[in-house]
């Protein structure tokens, strides 16, 4: 994919297309012409393409964008007034895509006309929660200025809120955030993000935020096999390959890493290729006067997996 599936904390992130202008879909009368308008069908089948695994989150996803088209075939025929609340919790361990959907997330909502940019802008307790008396409110008001017309993404979410500290600011950044939440729904989705079993604790916390947030998905972690062809369309998409034995060093690796703490699924994928890519590199310089041919260049080979201190923990 051309454009990066990320954004870094407290910036905006546009979707692929979501400067787009939205297509007049008033005339519309059946699924299939508001399909055809709003191209929505071309980015839930990228985001199949595009992401492995996560079979429940993809129909979920399905199951929103129908409820979408169909609630655009109600107005279109005066059945409905009121913006239905799109807000969200996204949870899950590290890794399993939360951010990537939250951009198609946002992509969607904007070719169907519900957010005016589709632009997407993914924060942190740091960027809404300051440290004194009058900082919190104006941290978070410029954080929802910029996101209007787009989707806000709060990863971590359950660091806004923090019981054990009477002085702490989170709460005002919350009551902040559910004015806007309930007021402004019409041109800003929130998606609230983070592990479940924090996220859960935190909504019974705040039950104000919990009662605007009309869908939960839950993302499930990746196995072993998915986590070993996100490997590979990792390293296509930085035109390298696992050599003859390297993918089944690899397979190795990934049973080895997810035996061990603090496994961040595709993050822990993405960071171990890294690091053999750093091997094939200084393999490749040690040897100055050979001239490197396409496939050296291209090829991770088994050594540079294995030469892992994972491998020689484990042996020892």
């Amino acid at each position: 994919m051309a454009a990066p599936l990320y954004s870094i904390p407290g910036t905006s992130a546009p979707s692929p297309g979501a400067d787009a202008p939205v297509p007049d879909m008033a005339s519309a009368r059946t699924v299939n012409e508001v399909l055809a308008q709003s191209q929505v069908e071309a980015v839930i089948d990228e985001l199949d393409r595009d992401l492995v695994g996560l079979a429940p989150v993809k129909q979920r996803i399905r199951d929103i964008a129908a409820l979408l088209v169909i609630d655009k075939l109600r107005l279109n025929l005066g059945l409905q007034a009121q913006t239905p609340s799109l807000h969200m919790s996204f949870t899950g361990n590290p890794g399993t895509g939360k951010t990537t959907v939250a951009l198609r997330m946002a992509e969607i909502l904007h070719r169907l006309g519900y957010v005016r940019k589709g632009h997407l802008v993914a924060v942190t307790r740091d960027d809404l929660v300051g440290q004194y008396i009058g900082h919190t409110a104006p941290k978070t008001r410029e954080v929802l200025k910029k996101a209007m017309g787009g989707v806000l993404f709060i990863d971590e979410a359950y660091y806004l809120y923090r019981p054990e500290n009477e002085r702490d600011y989170g709460q005002e950044a919350i009551e902040i955030l559910l004015q806007v939440m309930e007021n402004q729904r019409d041109d800003l989705v929130v998606i609230l993000a983070g592990y479940k079993d924090r996220m859960d604790t935190f909504f019974q916390s705040n039950p104000g935020l919990s009662s605007r947030i009309a869908h939960h998905l839950d993302f499930p972690d990746y196995s072993h096999d998915e986590l070993l062809l996100i490997g590979d369309r990792m390293l296509a998409g930085m035109n390298y390959r696992l050599g003859a034995g390297a993918r089944e060093a690899f397979a190795e690796y990934l049973s080895l890493r997810l035996a061990q703490p603090h496994f961040a699924n595709a993050r822990s994928v993405r960071n171990a290729l890294d690091r053999a890519r750093l091997r094939q590199a200084s393999r490749l310089f040690a040897d100055r006067d050979r001239e490197l041919t396409r496939e050296d260049l291209t090829t991770i080979a088994p050594h540079d997996i294995r030469a892992s201190r994972l491998f020689a923990a484990h042996n020892n």
